[in-house]
């Protein structure tokens, strides 16, 4: 049998306070005062002097603010890639991301389309990227997606949303510093936390599991048990914790594979536009069958932190729109088969899918 020969994030630094040494970091990887670095920070920061004044310009560097209200699409990778083409007199020296996962996807994706031909949506797929990506930087300002270790940046395009899953999609540098994750509202910091204990579901229950998965897999639910139902921690270690569980689970599933509450809310994301992590919360909810044990600690979770979450959101689909998040479900093979196996086909069928999404 053949191993995954995995691409880990080479460098990464942690701690309250280590977004200060960004320049420092960064400094050594200018390629001349004409390359300038391009950060693309979430626009929730526009206007934030306490994260922005620290963001270390110099020579022709750039702040391209981006809004994260809308999952990342190819078209907006494109039309980023041209305008820093067009604006860069001798080519660039990075691309660095600021903020969640939508930001984080998308600094990805532009690192790697500055180095390739084409349109984004022609690299969604599994390792269609030929050339490495140009040096990038992750700084994750919310904790969860498990974007800033992955080896995807998860797009939607004109025919699907899927990921360019490639080898060259890892970031060259992570900053993990808890404190940019002070502001985060709560239900915000909810989804996106059930995004990682649901990621950790979902391998530590796969075929795929192995060793390597799960030892990060148990780690990462662990804390997320920890985070979301113990009333001992400050916020403080609930930030540093959560940033952890995240690294943990996304590790996790780099090494393995998500399963049935992510192939359902692709499906959701791409007709409805409903956020990654809401959408997830949204399908691990009706997911009883087949999580049970985890889909219970996630409604006490909820209640504990007095989520409610949106209901009916399918009520008045047609069946032309059921069978479009139905054909986006499906086409996620390899996450059917980590959830159920190598004969998921004959258990999940069109009409199994359709019932599920009708109680959404």
């Amino acid at each position: 049998m053949s191993y995954k020969n995995f691409p880990m994030v080479p460098r990464v630094i942690f701690g309250r306070g280590s977004f200060n040494q960004l320049n420092e970091i960064i400094a050594p990887k200018r390629l001349n005062v004409n390359a300038p670095f391009v950060f693309l920070v979430d626009d929730v920061f526009k206007g934030n002097a306490w994260l922005t004044s620290r963001i270390p310009l110099s020579y022709d560097d750039r702040v391209i603010y981006i809004s994260a209200k809308e999952e990342p699409k190819t078209g907006q990778v494109d039309s980023l890639v041209e305008d820093i083409i067009l604006t860069s007199r001798q080519g660039t020296s990075g691309i660095i991301g600021i903020g969640g996962g939508t930001i984080l996807d998308l600094a990805k994706a532009v690192a790697i389309m500055l180095t390739n031909e084409g349109e984004a949506k022609d690299y969604q797929g599994w390792d269609l990227v030929k050339n490495p990506a140009i040096y990038h930087v992750g700084i994750p300002t919310i904790s969860g997606t498990g974007a800033e270790v992955s080896r995807t940046t998860v797009l939607t395009g004109p025919e699907m949303k899927l990921g360019i899953n490639s080898d060259f999609t890892p970031f060259d540098q992570v900053v993990l510093d808890p404190e940019l994750t002070k502001d985060v509202p709560t239900h915000q910091w909810f989804y996106t936390g059930m995004d990682c204990f649901i990621h950790c579901v979902e391998s530590l229950n796969g075929t795929y599991l192995n060793a390597f998965s799960q030892s990060h897999g148990e780690k990462a639910f662990d804390l997320c048990k920890e985070i979301f139902l113990n009333n001992d921690l400050s916020v403080s270690e609930s930030q540093d914790k959560l940033m952890m569980a995240s690294w943990h689970g996304g590790m996790s599933i780099a090494y393995s594979q998500v399963g049935v509450a992510h192939a359902m809310s692709y499906g959701l994301s791409y007709l409805l536009g409903t956020k990654h992590g809401i959408g997830n919360c949204i399908v691990f909810d009706h997911l009883e069958e087949f999580y049970p044990e985890d889909v219970k600690l996630f409604k006490q979770m909820k209640k504990k932190h007095n989520i409610q979450l949106p209901k009916g959101i399918c009520a008045n689909l047609d069946d032309s729109q059921f069978d479009t998040m139905i054909n986006i479900s499906l086409s996620l093979e390899p996450l059917w088969e980590n959830a159920i196996g190598k004969n998921w086909k004959k258990l999940i069928t069109r009409d199994k899918l359709k019932s599920l999404y009708q109680k959404m």
